[in-house]
Formats: structure tokens, sequence, C-alpha cells
């Protein structure tokens, strides 16, 4: 199973919870701590992601990032979306 992990920018997350139900390992929950919108924003809560994007595909706000581990454990992101005002951009490593 590939292992992966994802990291958020809190201070943007508008705390939607699309992420949440995207989720088919369940590891995200809301933080119960709000940023500076006065937001409760996402979370991992566990340590079985596997990187398999889908958190950050329904992201309106583009706040996720996320990691899958290589052979040698160093953590690469495999997908960043951006431009989401205008037009979206997904970038998928390999």
């Amino acid at each position: 199973m590939a292992k992966g992990t994802v990291t958020f920018d809190i201070e943007t997350c508008k705390g939607c919870e699309l992420c949440i139900e995207a989720c088919p390992q369940e590891s995200l929950q809301l933080s119960p701590k709000i940023n500076a919108q006065g937001y409760h924003y996402a979370v991992l809560i566990k340590d079985n992601c596997t990187g398999c994007i889908n958190c950050a595909l329904v992201c309106p706000d583009a706040v996720i990032t996320v990691y899958r581990e290589r052979k040698k454990k160093d953590r690469v992101p495999v997908a960043r979306i951006t431009n989401v005002k205008e037009n979206i951009t997904v970038t998928v490593s390999e």
C-alpha cells in the first residue's frame, strides 16, 4: 500500500469539510482550534494516508498539498493544485 501524507494551509482553510468527506481512509477531521479567519481547519488525524489526492482535488481553495513516500522514504509532492480563481492547474508527479 502506498504511504502518503498531506499538509494544509491552515490560515486559508475555511473548514468546508469536502476533503474530510472525500478521504477514503478517514484520515482527516476539523481541528478544534480556529484559524485567523475564525474557521475550524482540516487536519490529518491518522497515519494511514495513501496519498490518493482525493482531498486536494475537491478542495475549493487549494489549501492541500499531497505527498507520497518513495522507496527511500523521502517525501515528495505528487499533486499541487493552483490558480483556483480562474483556471485550475493540476500537476501530478510520477
